[in-house]
């Protein structure tokens, strides 16, 4: 049972961070992450507080850069005392290591269950959502850049990352997300179909500004 106290806080002093992060890691995206890593954390039995909390600080650090943003949000994890009234030093160390470890280009396995466990959940892959926030990011990234530009960096981002043989990393096999790659994968490897959707959405985001 995750304390009404710690729920108040988070809800109230760290989830509005999100507020001022672009489309990509807005707090849908934050409420999306606590949920998915809720649910893993009941799957394996986990400490719910501590998954409840590494979910909500994992993208804090954008507040200052992104490159080294899962740093910077183990950091604001550490450092923030008003934790220390539901966590002990060492759960606060292994929260710190979770967020750090959430980034899917990170160089080393999670260290921990809770690392994987806000790993995979970060990853939430709907082809129609992942799709569109890839998108958004170039046009937040590059808001003057041609169309073809921003199609060329969304197709080389999507092979990069989510193609076979990249390096997004899933943590547990039997997650929904394996399934959801899988839809992913085959939307990505016909071309056709990838640059009819991205000139649909490309469009909807245009509007949008």
């Amino acid at each position: 049972m995750i304390p009404a106290t710690l729920t108040h806080y988070i809800e109230t002093e760290i989830i509005p961070r999100y507020e001022h992060f672009d489309k990509a890691h807005n707090l849908s995206h934050v409420h999306t992450v606590i949920e998915e890593s809720l649910a893993l954390a009941k799957e394996y039995n986990v400490n719910e507080s501590m998954a409840y909390t590494i979910a909500a600080y994992h993208d804090t650090g954008l507040c200052r850069d992104r490159a080294t943003h899962h740093l910077i949000s183990g950091e604001i994890l550490k450092q923030d005392i008003t934790l220390r009234q539901w966590f002990n030093e060492e759960e606060i160390e292994t929260m710190r290591e979770a967020v750090e470890d959430h980034r899917a280009s990170t160089d080393h396995e999670p260290r921990s269950i809770y690392g994987r466990i806000v790993a995979e959940a970060d990853r939430v892959i709907d082809p129609t959502i992942t799709l569109r926030r890839t998108v958004q990011y170039g046009l937040k990234q590059q808001p003057e850049a041609d169309k073809e530009w921003h199609y060329q960096r969304f197709h080389q981002h999507l092979m990069d990352k989510y193609a076979p043989g990249g390096y997004l990393k899933l943590w547990f096999p039997n997650s929904k997300n394996a399934e959801r790659l899988k839809e992913l994968q085959k939307i990505i490897a016909d071309e056709a179909q990838l640059k009819h959707i991205f000139q649909q959405l490309f469009v909807e985001e245009k509007q949008e500004k």
